[in-house]
């Protein structure tokens, strides 16, 4: 009895037991196959696609500009502040109030340019007045010569009955006076056009000063900005990449201040480094995602590849800009987005390809570690076109092979399956259209 009573307690341990075992067997198992499968991988076969990834912004492709007054360099003003300005994204209509532009500088121009507007036009009252006083004096002495020269010659007709030297003495006085008379009538046409080229002179000062004056004027007035167009406002960039704000200098030489974009004819601009842009060229698709919004996709197309790189700001490296158009109409785009753009730069077709972890290299020999039923080889491959994440295998390895992505524990006691020394060709990289 007693003995009878003691199994039970000697049999559920030893059941328990098993069941903890069976339980780590289950669960072990399952996470030993976890842990095998997510460090290998099946061979693909397929399309293989050699994908350029580079970061963008997006740009309208043509925009109405709006610019500050064009004639700062005439006015002598050659930079100023932006004092106040609209938010950035506001819809404007024509004609409407876009910023305004500090008034100090011009102003003080314009001080400078009424005093000497002044001061030519005292000039130009004094040169009348002269020319005026001048001739009416010359003209009076001409007159005046000329009586003179009518007594002379009355004198000298009535001494032709006197002594010959007192009719000599009489031509010689007729003479002088005739020739003094003929001598102011030149100095009359000399003081004349001396006359001429002076108020000529200072006419010019006088109208170069009220030009002067008009362009001043003129930029003044343009310092009000107005859209030209209606449209919505993006300000323009600076030269270090930064849009303009209250306070950044608007130059005579860039005189732009914001644009109205067209939003349906929009371009994302990147830059991709000289590495990858060989792989790049005008035509080939591209997939473009923004950042505000990744679950949306755009298509486009590569429009344009700089020829000269650039050292742009951050870069270690010179870079290409490259211009992406976007074929899809999204009337949601605004410039300045960031975009994340898949650049298609060759398609080959029916390839095996892997990921790149799983492809190793060891005295100048490329290989793969294989898994061949519950056993692993070390088989040499001959690769292909790589792209971002796979590269292609073109022998070696066939369709749903399966590949480590890392070194098994026992790599140093595997030896190299080599392949067989002749090769098939290989079939030419089809370039993205």
């Amino acid at each position: 009895m007693l003995e009878h009573l003691r199994r039970p307690r000697v049999f559920i341990p030893a059941i328990a037991i098993v069941a903890v075992v069976a339980l780590v067997l289950v669960f072990g198992g399952a996470d030993a196959a976890d842990s095998t499968e997510s460090i290998s991988a099946k061979v693909k076969s397929g399309e293989f696609r050699v994908v350029v990834t580079t970061t963008g912004e997006l740009r309208a492709r043509k925009a109405v500009q709006i610019q500050g007054p064009p004639n700062m360099q005439a006015a002598q003003v050659y930079q100023t502040r932006i004092s106040t300005l609209v938010p950035e994204g506001t819809v404007v209509k024509e004609g409407d109030l876009v910023a305004e532009l500090d008034r100090s500088a011009v102003a003080a121009k314009f001080q400078e340019v009424s005093l000497a507007l002044q001061k030519a036009e005292a000039q130009y009252t004094q040169a009348e007045l002269d020319s005026a006083l001048n001739l009416a004096t010359a003209r009076e002495e001409i007159r005046t010569l000329e009586l003179a020269l009518e007594e002379k010659r009355i004198a000298r007709d009535q001494s032709k009955y006197e002594a010959p030297s007192i009719r000599r003495q009489a031509d010689i006085e007729h003479e002088k006076a005739e020739r003094a008379f003929a001598q102011a009538k030149v100095n009359y046409v000399t003081k004349k056009q001396q006359a001429i080229a002076k108020m000529r002179e200072v006419g010019s000062e006088l109208g170069r000063q009220r030009n002067q004056l008009g362009i001043i004027q003129s930029v003044m007035n343009g310092f009000t900005i107005k859209a030209p167009a209606p449209g919505m406002v993006i300000y323009d960039k600076e030269w270090n990449g930064r849009k303009k704000v209250v306070g950044s200098q608007v130059s005579a030489w860039d005189p732009t201040v914001a644009t109205l974009p067209d939003l349906t004819q929009m371009e994302s601009v990147t830059y991709v480094n000289e590495i990858d842009v060989r792989k790049i060229a005008v035509g080939q698709p591209a997939e473009i995602a923004l950042d505000a919004d990744p679950s949306k996709r755009l298509t486009g197309k590569v429009e344009a590849v700089a020829n000269v790189g650039e050292q742009r700001p951050n870069a270690d490296a010179k870079v290409f800009e490259v211009k992406i158009t976007i074929v899809t109409v999204d009337t949601t785009l605004r410039p300045g987005m960031t975009t994340a753009n898949q650049i298609l730069t060759a398609s080959i077709p029916n390839k095996l390809s892997v990921p790149l972890e799983a492809v190793n290299s060891e005295d100048s020999v490329t290989f793969v570690f294989k898994r061949d039923g519950g056993s692993v080889v070390k088989q040499e491959v001959e690769t292909g076109a790589m792209n971002d994440n796979e590269i292609v295998i073109a022998r070696g390895l066939e369709a749903d092979d399966e590949v480590l992505l890392t070194p098994p524990e026992n790599r140093a006691d595997l030896s190299l399956e080599r392949l067989p020394a002749s090769k098939p060709s290989e079939a030419p990289v089809a370039r993205a259209p």
